[in-house]
């Protein structure tokens, strides 16, 4: 636990967790708005409207008094940061917030936000803003679609510098923003705290010996001993597994 960074998922969903005015700090200082007000923050927000598509977990999902849609994703990995997964996020929040009968104008702005750990363009830039465009006008498009790449890996003095070396560091004493210092000092040194992330890491633990169950039943050759033994799950968790 001592390792874990703000960049890490496991601890930022519950660095966010019930922290508007952390997640509010942060997207004031990502967006380039320092008078942005959120009304609202859920970590681990499962969203999934449409039978059949794929359903996703966004790591800090937050609106503002504007009616704007915030996705906030921690991406250690280039993989995870792929661009058509940027598209996905977005469209998932584009069905969540249009409802029948209402008019297309009234979709809000969305702003899905990847904080990857390392440069993912290699430019130096601290934030990377996608936006639609108009080829032959050269114009903006104007459909209220908005995506970032933040640098992981920029240190400049900026905020932006001092935020990314916040989201890197272990140890709250070493950090900029008091904000971000004092909920990591709770989840690593208060007891309640701890029990927090405690809690976080053990559904973890059990997230990943369920996908290695549900692996070893896909490949068809092991038997349910095998399975209990080697996964660690209990035998009926394993034969509801195999039901599904």
């Amino acid at each position: 636990m001592r390792r874990l960074r703000p960049i890490d998922d496991d601890f930022m969903r519950c660095l966010f967790k019930d922290n508007i005015p952390l997640a509010e700090l942060v997207l004031r200082i990502l967006t380039g708005k320092p008078d942005l007000v959120i009304t609202s923050c859920q970590t681990q927000k499962d969203m999934k409207r449409l039978v059949g598509a794929r359903s996703i977990c966004l790591d800090a999902y937050g609106t503002d008094t504007t009616g704007k849609k915030y996705d906030l994703e921690i991406q250690r990995a280039d993989k995870g940061a792929d661009p058509h997964r940027a598209r996905y996020h977005s469209s998932v929040m584009d069905v969540e917030n249009l409802n029948a009968r209402q008019a297309f104008h009234e979709l809000p702005d969305t702003y899905t936000i990847f904080i990857v750990e390392k440069d993912f363009y290699g430019m130096g830039e601290p934030v990377y803003p996608i936006e639609r465009m108009n080829l032959l006008t050269g114009k903006p498009f104007e459909d209220g679609e908005h995506i970032l790449y933040v640098n992981g890996e920029y240190r400049g003095t900026s905020d932006i510098g001092k935020l990314m070396h916040d989201f890197n560091c272990t140890d709250a004493d070493d950090m900029n923003f008091k904000l971000m210092a004092e909920r990591t000092r709770y989840l690593k040194e208060n007891p309640k705290g701890v029990s927090e992330m405690c809690k976080v890491l053990e559904d973890m633990q059990k997230e990943i010996l369920i996908d290695v169950a549900k692996r070893m039943i896909a490949y068809g050759t092991y038997t349910l001993e095998e399975i209990v033994r080697i996964s660690g799950l209990s035998l009926e968790e394993v034969q509801s597994l195999q039901k599904e």
